[in-house]
Formats: structure tokens, sequence, C-alpha cells
């Protein structure tokens, strides 16, 4: 994913905070991850689901676009629970 800047919600930092999720690792997925799950209609800006493994761990990031300035707003990070993830972390289980 391509960013002018980066920024981190509020609710980004708590949570990371709490998960123990480094802003390098969320970085790390923002350039090198991939794309698993698109999200046009959110409001204010479209957002979508990135997956990357840092040493073998998965990890999702939930960046929201605002392409009028380039700018990744980070929604929230966290690591996918098997349970609820096919494997690969790339789609979510049915229930």
């Amino acid at each position: 994913m391509k960013c002018d800047r980066v920024v981190f919600s509020g609710h980004a930092i708590q949570r990371m905070f709490e998960r123990g999720i480094e802003k390098g690792e969320v970085n790390a997925v923002i350039s090198g991850g991939e794309t698993v799950a698109e999200y046009p209609d959110d409001n204010p800006y479209p957002s979508q689901l990135l997956l990357g493994f840092l040493e073998g761990r998965p990890l999702h990031v939930l960046t929201a676009w605002d392409a009028g300035t380039g700018t990744c707003i980070i929604v929230t990070a966290y690591e996918p629970q098997p349970e609820q993830w096919e494997p690969g972390f790339r789609k979510r289980r049915e229930e």
C-alpha cells in the first residue's frame, strides 16, 4: 500500500498498546502486506484489511485511505485468532 503519510487513530494506539503491537510492525504490514478485504463504502474513507507475517506471526491492520491527501489512517491492528479465520488468515470462518 502506498501511503504518503501514516496517521494512527487513538483507537489504534490504544489497541496496539494492549496487544503488544509496535508501530514498526504496522508499518511493515502497510509496506509489504497483502489486501485480504476491501470496504469501499466505509465512511468517512474507504478502508481495507491488510495481512502481513512478521517472523511467522500473522498481523491484520485495518487502514482507511484518504485519497485527497494520500494519508493512510490506521484504524486498528491485531493478531488474528485461528478459530475465527480460515488457515492462512485471509478469510473469516463461516459461523
